[in-house]
């Protein structure tokens, strides 16, 4: 297994702009979120200080998205974890890849390709496993 694509996967879930209200005014990472932690469950929930320095693949180990978190996400709050909009997960990994440019896009439509033609998804869009 490897990352097909480490540029795409540094551009998903690597922003800001899905940040919840009343989330922590730090939320520098992706894991369990709760009460006394700068952790967050949601994609590109981050804080402006920390953009840009997770990325796709830590978003689905660090938010359990195999478990659950998918489609809606949690952030730490100061009163503990607080479940998020419905689908706010789904959306912001629908915007940031809306906002990848067509080159990118054409990558990423061909690994959905590769995972609908028997391909088996790893952790994710762009871990897939090769036999």
């Amino acid at each position: 297994m490897e990352i097909s694509h480490p540029t795409i996967d540094g551009k998903v879930c690597s922003g800001e702009h899905a940040r919840e209200a009343g989330a922590h005014s730090t939320q520098s990472g992706y894991g369990a979120s709760s009460s006394s932690g700068n952790d967050t469950e949601q994609c590109s929930g981050l804080t402006t200080s920390h953009i840009r320095t997770k990325k796709f693949s830590d978003f689905v180990k660090g938010a359990k998205i195999g478990e659950k978190n998918w489609p809606r996400g949690q952030h730490s709050t100061s009163s503990g974890a607080k479940v998020g909009v419905p689908d706010s997960n789904a959306k912001a990994v629908a915007k940031d890849l809306i906002d990848l440019n067509r080159d990118e896009k054409t990558i990423v439509a061909g690994l959905l390709a590769k995972t609908i033609e028997g391909g088996e998804v790893v952790d994710g869009l762009f871990y897939l496993q090769h036999g």
